[in-house]
């Protein structure tokens, strides 16, 4: 049967939910690591959209290879990287012929872009195709990312750095992006360039070769804006947080180190995903002080429960603000958080106390006692670990006089 039939045969509603599928890992994994996630306010050479990704692999498995690549091994996840390896010279040199048909042709440049559903999905293509080309090349860079955490010596990490392609700045973007996902400490990278350099200014990085160092940074940087969507009283905490400190790490290593020039696309974009960080942290930020009111607060009389919901909140905005205290000089949020953190501490203490007077006189109440322990989990992380052994002797105290 053709590939044209098997597609008919698929209801109108379902070939794109099997394309979504399908997508799920474009070019089998072979690119993952110089993938970035939607928002991606700004593109830079070693990275690439997976959503253009996507898109690129869709029109290679559908349009221009479905004789090496089968669609119904890609859906059914049976469609391995050692399987597109195989076909890989073929699927490149189709690639590249379709993209130089295209150049010539402005109808079938616009074919293609609809097929690709963007301008920036063809933008895309050139970068993947280098990185398909690379890919042998990204997993050394990988393996250079986490050399990197071992190297002690400044002089060593130089000459480390230097053996990278920079004459090829394509390839060295790509490889940068790939290495840095590895690497723990970007300042240390930064500070190595800037001896490297001969000074911090923008202009001697960019003339030693080193833009695709600080164009992987920014990049990584700004591929933690997906992770901060709006929260609820699930959301994964510890992935927000542990984002918000490798943003941190990040930014810090550029902003507090390199000498941008004013107004300069470097300064532009760090401005620019400073604020998206900030303005999606902002309204969570705001939410706390009432979220642990609401949680620690005794409900009227014969009605008093525990409400679970806010108290994970409760627990899960503190955790966050801790996180924000961290990370306040690459956040764009310093009265706000002043703010909270101040008005935090003020409300745990009068609920731990209520709670406290309360479980004197009800030391059975199962409610009260969960209630304060939530309470003592909160002041651990807002004050100290000992201040809150100093209120879990005052539990212990208050419950054996009762």
């Amino acid at each position: 049967m053709s590939q044209a039939a098997n597609h008919s045969e698929l209801p109108a509603s379902a070939a794109p939910r099997r394309a979504g599928r399908a997508a799920g890992r474009p070019f089998a994994g072979v690119i993952d690591v110089i993938l970035v996630q939607d928002p991606v306010p700004f593109s830079f050479a070693g990275s690439v959209s997976r959503a253009h990704a996507e898109a690129g692999w869709t029109w290679v498995y559908r349009d221009l290879c479905p004789d090496l690549i089968s669609a119904d091994g890609i859906a059914n996840g049976n469609f391995l990287a050692k399987d597109l390896e195989v076909v890989l010279p073929d699927v490149l040199t189709r690639m590249k012929d379709a993209l130089a048909a295209a150049a010539k042709d402005q109808e079938k440049d616009r074919r293609l872009r609809a097929a690709l559903g963007s301008t920036e999905a063809r933008d895309a293509l050139p970068a993947i195709m280098m990185a398909l080309r690379s890919r042998a090349l990204l997993a050394k860079a990988q393996a250079f990312g986490k050399a990197v955490n071992a190297i002690g010596e400044d002089g060593a990490l130089g000459v480390a750095l230097q053996s990278m392609p920079l004459q090829d700045p394509a390839l060295a973007s790509l490889l940068f992006h790939a290495a840095l996902g590895q690497i723990a400490n970007p300042t240390r990278l930064i500070t190595t360039i800037i001896k490297l350099s001969g000074n911090a200014t923008e202009v001697a990085v960019i003339r030693m070769g080193f833009s695709p160092v600080i164009d992987a940074i920014l990049a990584h940087a700004q591929n933690q804006i997906h992770i901060l969507q709006p929260m609820g009283a699930f959301a994964d905490i510890d992935l927000v947080c542990r984002s918000l400190e490798r943003f941190h790490r990040l930014v810090r290593s550029l902003g507090g180190y390199i000498e941008f020039a004013r107004g300069s696309r470097w300064a532009m974009v760090l401005s620019a995903i400073t604020k998206q960080v900030s303005d999606r942290i902002e309204p969570r930020l705001r939410d706390v002080v009432a979220d642990i009111n609401q949680a620690m607060r005794r409900g009227r009389e014969g009605s008093d429960r525990l409400d679970n919901d806010r108290i994970l909140a409760a627990i899960n905005g503190v955790y966050l603000l801790a996180t924000i205290r961290e990370c306040r000089d690459s956040l764009a949020l310093n009265a706000l958080f002043e703010q909270a953190w101040s008005q935090t501490g003020q409300a745990l203490e009068v609920h731990l106390q209520r709670n406290l007077d309360l479980i004197r006189q009800h030391p059975a109440d199962p409610v009260i006692g969960a209630r304060l322990d939530a309470g003592i989990k909160m002041a651990e992380v807002r004050f100290n670990p000992e201040y809150a052994e100093t209120l879990k002797r005052a539990r212990a105290a208050a419950e054996r006089r009762s």
